[in-house]
């Protein structure tokens, strides 16, 4: 374990974070097939987004900062999985974090955090799902104990090309 991990906290997010959760979700839309968004948001856009993840309930928003700087590292959420009653139970859950702030153990950090608020809620199971390739993330979601359960093939269409989506879960 660096010592520089030991520089990070994490928390609740707050409204004054959209900005910079702004800001690494568009790097995500920009530069990869991470997220299936195509568009950059402004913080305004997004603002709806922050309020549907409250300091309590299922669906949560952990947001990572550095220690010193309290320079915003990265993100975790826990999401509606659908929108029908029956499927309450279940959230959606994922972590994005800041290009320059890779290999910290942030994404490892805020998971961490996130499955803790949510062991106090009624979710039964946390889904993911991973655009491919994408080997850190399996290897993060395989850290948290969540196992494949299958992949959607060619299911999204970003920068003139088809993804496979691998979809994994883990109970709670």
């Amino acid at each position: 374990m660096s010592s520089e991990r030991t520089d990070v906290q994490v928390r609740p997010g707050a409204e004054g974070d959209l900005g910079a959760l702004t800001a690494i979700y568009n790097h995500y839309v920009r530069e990869t097939a991470i997220t299936f968004d195509t568009a950059i948001f402004t913080p305004e856009e997004r603002r709806p987004w922050l309020l549907s993840h409250p300091e309590d309930g299922p669906h949560r928003l952990m947001v990572a900062t550095d220690a010193r700087s309290q320079e915003i590292l990265g993100y975790a959420t826990s999401s509606p999985y659908r929108p029908k009653p029956a499927y309450a139970t279940s959230v959606e859950t994922s972590v994005y974090v800041a290009p320059d702030a890779g290999r910290r153990g942030v994404g490892t950090l805020l998971y961490g955090a996130l499955f803790e608020v949510l062991a106090g809620q009624d979710v039964h199971r946390a889904y993911a799902g991973i655009a491919q390739p994408n080997e850190a993330s399996e290897r993060l979601h395989a850290r948290f104990g969540f196992q494949y359960v299958g992949t959607y093939r060619e299911v999204g269409r970003k920068f003139g090309r088809y993804w496979d989506v691998a979809w994994y879960e883990k109970r709670l």
